[in-house]
């Protein structure tokens, strides 16, 4: 469903130029769930801005869904993989009511009004369809999240990228938001990037993780190499032991 080809970002001009992602490749099956872990400011928000399109800074080569994709991506390829950020606060309009915040990304690819849409897409996340007449300050944390889930599948994209989905909630809300994940992704066949710092998200979302360290994967982890805790390159190990010592 993924692939990508020596995969490089940079940013700045001259002395001020920073390589944040240096010459990646990797690939994600379909209805696979890839995690990416590493550091913050190690570049793995970047890798997944570069695969929705957000960013065009990249050098290298990227297919969806066995298509190529350009730096400025067609209609066509923006709906191929959606994304959802990592602050429900941040990412959904203040002061738009959540109909239109659902109906927006329809109207903006040119797929009818959206509307029609709103209160199936709030019911697959477990919302009350009552909920599309309130702003976003009516809803909790939890809530606003499964709001931005429902908004990235509202145009019924094969791929979900995640960048920490559940790392701005409270822990109570954690495994709900995880669960409704899971199982939309079982029911839609959907594959996944997951971008967490958190390893027991990973270890309970993700078939196979990629450890990241300044621009580079340094490591490649199964689900069983995640149960085992074994890991195959010492920065991995590390970041493995401070994250049970914290």
């Amino acid at each position: 469903m993924i692939e990508v080809e020596e995969l490089a970002v940079a940013f700045g001009e001259g002395d001020a130029r920073r390589q944040v992602v240096k010459s990646v490749s990797f690939s994600v099956a379909r209805g696979e769930t890839l995690g990416i872990v590493g550091e913050s400011g190690c570049g793995k928000s970047t890798v997944l801005r570069s695969l929705a399109g957000l960013d065009r800074h990249w050098q290298g080569r990227i297919s969806l869904a066995g298509r190529p994709v350009d730096k400025r991506r067609t209609r066509d390829q923006l709906m191929l993989a959606q994304m959802v950020f990592q602050d429900p606060y941040g990412s959904i309009h203040p002061r738009h009511r959540i109909e239109r915040v659902l109906a927006e990304p329809v109207q903006a690819m040119k797929k009818g009004d959206g509307w029609d849409r709103v209160a199936s897409a709030l019911e697959q996340v477990g919302l009350p369809a009552a909920f599309a007449g309130r702003f976003p300050h009516e809803l909790s944390g939890g809530q606003r999240q499964r709001v931005a889930i429902a908004r990235a599948l509202m145009l019924e994209p094969e791929i979900l990228l995640l960048d920490e989905p559940t790392s701005a909630l409270d822990v109570s809300v954690q495994a709900e938001v995880l669960n409704l994940l899971s199982d939309l992704r079982d029911e839609r066949q959907l594959t996944y990037v997951l971008v967490s710092h958190d390893l027991a998200v990973i270890a309970h979302m993700c078939d196979r993780v990629l450890v990241m360290q300044d621009g580079r994967f340094v490591d490649e982890l199964t689900k069983d190499d995640l149960k085992a805790g074994r890991t195959h390159a010492q920065y991995s190990k590390d970041l493995f032991e401070a994250s049970f010592l914290a």
